[in-house]
């Protein structure tokens, strides 16, 4: 991809302002006003780092301060790179806090979270493993889990009225497998059942094993499981499982969030062999306790991955909380959004600052313009880290959360041409990112429907992703000219 400067001084340049009419009629039929909808479509331009003005192909309502959802992960991420480099790493470490002898520790074993935003199954496991080689198999005392590295409160409720829905997880300085809980069918058709497992352990859980077939319609699965999940140690499914349906997965976020990791930190290590006479609680690391196992996270272009393709919403907070916590104390969401808004202010002069509350978009606060998404996606197109960025979003029609596209138009010719973010909120459809045009020239994209009938007119961000690809012109029209 070929480097481009951000926006200069808030300004662009628009060779017009109608939209497609294509998108207007899907407007129309969704009973959604044009005025709901903030676009800019602009070219990369062919020299990186001008200062003059940068023309745009097409703005509607570019300026107007939007709540864009899941694509305010654009500023966190973008932001997580610049601050701290695509190869920072979270250093998780197990400490001991007495002798250790034969392969027991006459004390506790102290867990320190990092913020890591993926310590998830394997890599625990890892840990664990790491610690009985480096000589701790049985601890008399307690297993003490040390999430201090972050300073957040529990939210009070559920963004909305889903608190078991994974994205509902609050972020944590030792955040385990996101906090949930990951049910496995396996269709046992000889039998006529279902086996039901989950992942990981936790210490004390029992879950209905298995469950008949049915042979209705897999279309609503979960609903026909009749699960109940009111007692956390005790999961029943009391309904069926449709045959149809094959093998399939549902991750459910742990109904008290304060008990999942010493629940799986204790399932965990007896899993692996070793033995503890007192409980796993958290607490804080003793100032004296010596280290025994240091582990790093994955690198953060790894993480950011997950972030923008998948939109893993507690992954983006553990990142956001990072930007303050990387400078010696816990982090806090108000110490990273002054972390944030300062980088802002001095990368982007002049530009309209976005406001971020928790830095995955999954907040009624957060704001943005169409024309700041832009100016941010034009510089990561002009910094040393284009490629990591790109390469962290979804592709049009093939992974992540853009794959749908070729299900809803298996023959739309953005497949494979553009690297997205999606957004979506009941009142609200975005998405941003980079497309590949039929000429060769290359855009940044920013859309965002915000109205309470969104979801429904979501098509005309389809449309406006087609039409940017499409880009060759009639002959009674011309682009504007890119600033030499």
């Amino acid at each position: 991809m070929t480097e481009t400067s951000a926006l200069p001084s808030g300004k662009t340049r628009a060779s017009h302002t109608d939209l497609p009419p294509e998108v207007l009629k899907t407007l129309r039929q969704a009973q959604v006003p044009a005025s709901a909808l903030s676009v800019v479509i602009a070219p990369l331009p062919a020299h990186p780092r001008t200062n003059r003005e940068t023309p745009v192909r097409l703005a509607h309502q570019a300026h107007i301060s939007v709540n864009p959802a899941s694509v305010m992960k654009l500023f966190t991420t973008y932001a997580a790179l610049r601050l701290l480099g695509p190869e920072h790493l979270w250093r998780n470490r197990v400490y001991a806090d007495g002798p250790v002898r034969d392969g027991v520790l006459q004390g506790n074993l102290v867990v320190r979270g990092s913020g890591d935003p993926k310590l998830v199954v394997e890599r625990l496991q890892d840990l664990l493993t790491q610690v009985q080689a480096a000589g701790v198999r049985e601890v008399r005392g307690d297993i003490v889990l040390d999430r201090s590295v972050f300073d957040v409160r529990e939210r009070s409720e559920p963004f909305d009225e889903e608190p078991l829905r994974p994205y509902n997880v609050a972020p944590d300085g030792l955040l385990i497998n996101f906090k949930a809980v990951v049910y496995k069918f396996t269709p046992d058709a000889a039998n006529g059942h279902v086996q039901v497992q989950h992942e990981p352990p936790l210490a004390g859980l029992k879950v209905t094993p298995q469950l008949p077939l049915s042979s209705v319609p897999c279309s609503d699965w979960r609903r026909q499981l009749q699960a109940d999940f009111s007692q956390a140690l005790q999961v029943r499914f009391v309904g069926n499982y449709p045959a149809s349906c094959g093998a399939r997965e549902w991750p459910v976020a742990y109904p008290e969030p304060n008990q999942y990791a010493p629940l799986v930190m204790q399932a965990m290590w007896r899993n692996t062999g070793g033995q503890i006479t007192g409980q796993v609680r958290y607490g804080a690391r003793p100032a004296d306790a010596r280290l025994l196992v240091e582990a790093p996270s994955l690198p953060l272009s790894q993480v950011i991955k997950d972030i923008n393709k998948l939109s893993n919403n507690v992954m983006a907070q553990q990142l956001y909380l990072s930007l303050s916590s990387e400078l010696g104390a816990p982090g806090r969401f108000e110490a990273s959004r002054v972390r944030l808004s300062q980088w802002w202010r001095h990368e982007f002069p002049g530009q309209p600052e976005p406001v971020l509350d928790n830095g995955s978009g999954l907040s009624r606060n957060e704001r943005s313009t169409a024309h700041a998404l832009t100016a941010l996606l034009q510089a990561a197109h002009a910094g040393p880290h284009a490629q990591v960025f790109v390469d962290s979003l979804a592709v049009a029609g093939v992974d992540g959360t853009a794959a749908r596209l070729k299900d809803r138009n298996p023959n739309s010719p953005a497949i494979g041409n553009a690297w997205l973010k999606t957004g979506s909120l009941r009142d609200v459809a975005s998405v941003a990112g980079y497309v590949q045009g039929q000429s060769g020239q290359r855009y940044t994209l920013v859309a965002v429907l915000h109205h309470p009938q969104a979801p429904q007119a979501r098509a005309a961000l389809d449309q406006l992703l087609e039409w940017t690809v499409r880009d060759t012109v009639p002959p009674h029209k011309t682009l504007p000219q890119r600033t030499p």
